[in-house]
């Protein structure tokens, strides 16, 4: 079963060295990791894996993406190799599932993305020349758009067609923020975008006024719109300055359920639930838990040695 993995460590035996895999090559390990996927899929192989779908594994793509993030973070190379494996296990087992329909092989999958790459950098593997990583960028979009057109049905069309939009290759279902800096990233390539950042936050507090009109008047469906509008610019601002609005997002939802926890074990402390804490309390306890973070992070810094 795939998802069994990370549920379990495996045991060392104690005062004897773990034995070593021989070294394989890149090709080989792959071409094993092929071979047991379709193992685990074969009539005798795992109930568990032969029951999915590309259906019920879209959860467990997800997933896998926002771990290979967390480990990332987390700076240990052991957990990020791993997570970053169990990803690419999600690529194996869609192509797997898409060989035994007669759709397309992991081959395929391989050929598609290295074809691309060289198409897409002409700069490296052919004649044309790029400046900086603004232009890289800006020619991306036009191969991109050049491909498209390509799959097409070639000639003119009919005038009841929507001619196709550079923001077409936006999934709608990626998360907000996501889809947001998508939009915007692509948009600026083509030079739809602010001088600077002292714009966007001068933009942000218009929508901020916004809002506070939009309060007044009471009409939820208009707070909804403003809030959203306050949201997508900064969405814009955190792409402006190059950082993933998601992951900052993340990292802030993880440093509120951390002080939020030593807020309830400091409560604890004093026999009480932080729910039965008053309000002012509460706020006198968000800055002890505040405070002493950077004493926490050193800990665990050192615990990590």
């Amino acid at each position: 079963m795939a998802r069994s993995k990370k549920k379990t460590k495996r045991g060392r035996t104690a005062g004897k060295r773990e034995a070593r895999p021989r070294q394989l090559t890149t090709g080989a390990w792959f071409e094993k990791l092929v071979a047991l996927q379709k193992r685990l899929r074969a009539p005798n192989g795992c109930p568990w894996d032969r029951e999915q779908t590309h259906r019920t594994l879209r959860t467990y793509l997800i997933e896998e993406a926002y771990e290979v993030l967390d480990a990332l973070e987390s700076g240990d190379d052991s957990k990020f190799a791993e997570e970053m494996g169990d990803l690419l296990l999600q690529i194996v087992f869609h192509s797997q599932i898409a060989t035994e329909e007669g759709r397309f092989s992991i081959a395929d999958v391989i050929r598609e993305v290295h074809e691309k790459m060289v198409r897409r950098h002409p700069h490296v593997f052919g004649t044309k020349r790029a400046k900086d990583a603004a232009e890289v960028l800006k020619n991306w979009e036009q191969i991109k758009a050049k491909e498209k057109r390509a799959k097409g049905v070639s000639g003119e069309l009919p005038e009841t067609v929507t001619p196709a939009s550079l923001l077409d290759g936006v999934p709608r279902g990626l998360p907000a923020t996501l889809e947001g800096l998508q939009l915007t990233r692509k948009a600026a390539r083509i030079g739809f975008d602010w001088e600077n950042s002292a714009g966007i936050l001068s933009k942000m507090r218009e929508e901020r006024s916004e809002i506070e009109q939009a309060l007044r008047s009471n009409d939820s469906r208009k707070i909804e719109e403003e809030l959203g509008d306050f949201l997508f610019a900064a969405v814009n601002l955190a792409r402006f300055l190059q950082i993933d609005p998601e992951i900052a997002l993340k990292r802030a939802n993880a440093k509120f359920a951390q002080r939020f926890r030593e807020m309830e074990r400091l409560a604890a402390e004093s026999g009480r639930k932080l729910a039965s804490v008053p309000r002012l309390e509460m706020e006198a306890l968000w800055d002890i838990a505040k405070q002493g973070e950077p004493k926490r992070a050193a800990h665990a810094a050192e615990s990590k040695r």
